[in-house]
């Protein structure tokens, strides 16, 4: 026998929170969740998971905006450093093996973050 326990929720459409979550609901796609159900679940689950989570650690939110940032930083630069290695250099092989050193170098640095 399975264990369910069911409950209402109701949407009061006067309120604009009440109506824009209303329409989420309506609004799912099926792909990635197959029930509205599965769907409320996981948003009450991520939501007051995150509340703990930043009750726990204040500074939670700042570090992960921090983090994203310096990691988009690092995606550009690689990628700089990617395109700057792939030019062709006109003054032959010596220039090469200096950009190939500057590349292994700037690479064991971004490493080190």
């Amino acid at each position: 026998m399975s264990r369910t326990f069911v409950t209402t929720v109701r949407f009061n459409l006067d309120r604009e929170a009440d109506r824009q979550a209303l329409r989420f609901l309506q609004g799912l796609g099926r792909q990635v969740y197959r029930t509205g159900n599965q769907a409320v679940i996981a948003a009450l689950n991520n939501h007051f998971t995150r509340l703990e989570n930043q009750a726990r650690d204040p500074y939670l939110e700042t570090r992960e905006k921090e983090d994203a940032f310096l990691n988009r930083v690092l995606e550009v630069i690689i990628e700089g450093l990617k395109q700057g290695r792939a030019a062709e250099v006109p003054q032959g092989a010596t220039a090469q093996t200096g950009a190939d050193e500057d590349m292994d170098e700037a690479m064991t640095f971004i490493d080190g973050l």
